[in-house]
């Protein structure tokens, strides 16, 4: 009992300076979005946004803190991963780089393409928000920043509610549908600053990935395939945005 008592407190503890304070703040957000004087079809969610447009070296030097800054609970749970399980592999070396690519594009492929029926459809329900990928301008770092914010996503996001979570909730004796669930209910919450739409893809991403690391018990496939998808949404909405009109309409 106070072993599971010490890990739930080291649990809240992870979440609490990472994805779980995000998912709080989203839920205000959305809170936020509903008692707006404006629809929330007609409001937008900005992923990557400038800090200081009118300095961008300034700008630079923020992006960069961030996304370095954005891994340190990443690291932070493999640390104390490695502490209550020194033998534990969660598939974050190099020993299987042919089924971690190929796994990795598979998934992102078969996550990526209903996700962007869905993101059509809630916006057509009006249930989401106008999601704009980027709006970092136009500098010769943009998109290298871009390419880096999907890969720290990916690691964090990855990493922390998936080999983490599911690990650490496993060794509080909980069902591995009841962890893979928990996680996902996270993931969804903390993506509600985008509207319901960014709820449920996330919460059915967070299945999938779950019950592929419960057969794989390996987290890199993982971490590649949502860096493929933040990369082709992020990076695609940079080069695309000014030749395809649909992509910055509201409807």
């Amino acid at each position: 009992m106070i072993e599971k008592r010490g890990i739930r407190a080291e649990i809240l503890l992870v979440l609490g300076v990472s994805l779980g304070s995000s998912a709080i703040y989203a839920i205000l957000n959305i809170i936020n979005r509903l008692t707006y004087v404006k629809p929330l079809s007609e409001q937008t969610a900005t992923l990557n946004p400038t800090v200081v447009a009118d300095r961008p070296w300034l700008d630079l030097l923020y992006q960069l803190a961030n996304i370095g800054l954005g891994v340190v609970p990443a690291l932070l749970a493999v640390h104390l991963l490695r502490r209550a399980h020194e033998d534990l592999a969660v598939g974050l070396d190099g020993r299987r780089p042919g089924f971690d690519l190929l796994s990795g594009v598979g998934l992102a492929a078969l996550i990526g393409l209903p996700g962007l029926g869905l993101v059509w459809v809630a916006r057509r329900l009006g249930v989401s928000a106008q999601i704009v990928p980027e709006a970092l301008g136009d500098h010769w770092w943009s998109v290298p920043v871009l390419v880096l914010s999907a890969v720290e996503n990916g690691v964090l996001e990855e990493v922390v509610m998936i080999a983490y979570l599911l690990t650490r909730l496993r060794d509080m004796q909980w069902g591995w549908w009841s962890a893979v669930v928990t996680s996902a209910v996270i993931r969804g919450s903390y993506h509600l600053y985008q509207g319901f739409g960014g709820f449920v893809g996330n919460f059915v991403m967070g299945l999938v990935f779950g019950y592929f690391f419960r057969r794989t018990q390996r987290v890199m496939p993982l971490i590649i395939a949502h860096s493929i998808l933040d990369i082709v949404s992020f990076v695609g909405y940079a080069l695309l945005k000014d030749h395809l009109g649909f992509l910055n309409s509201s409807k």
